[in-house]
């Protein structure tokens, strides 16, 4: 059942994807961090992914953004042990990893 929210905070994670365990990050990815964060309130709503060759040192070739209602959501999800456990496996499989979080608006945001 798709459950339908009203956007008010957005997390975003930037980072370039390790050539190595591409199928493992994938699986990762789908199996276990999207429905962490669904369970905690936050939602998976877009990713990016740079053209090859059309990227420069200060860009990461990929943006995921999540979505949540409310900060206090947001912050309990980042704040939790999973959260932790999820990070320090999703760094094994990229490298420049960072994270924000901002106000949500309409398009795209960095």
């Amino acid at each position: 059942m798709t459950k339908h929210i009203v956007p008010r905070f957005k997390l975003m994670l930037f980072y370039d994807l390790a050539d190595r365990h591409t199928e493992d990050y994938y699986q990762f990815i789908m199996n276990e961090m999207i429905p962490i964060m669904q369970a905690k309130n936050v939602f998976i709503f877009r990713a990016f992914q740079t053209i090859s060759g059309q990227q420069d040192s200060t860009h990461r070739n990929r943006q995921v953004e999540y979505v949540a209602e409310d900060l206090e959501a947001l912050a309990a999800a980042l704040n939790s042990e999973e959260w932790q456990a999820m990070e320090a496996k999703l760094r094994n499989y990229v490298t420049n990893y960072s994270r924000k979080i901002v106000r949500f608006r309409q398009g795209f945001q960095l």
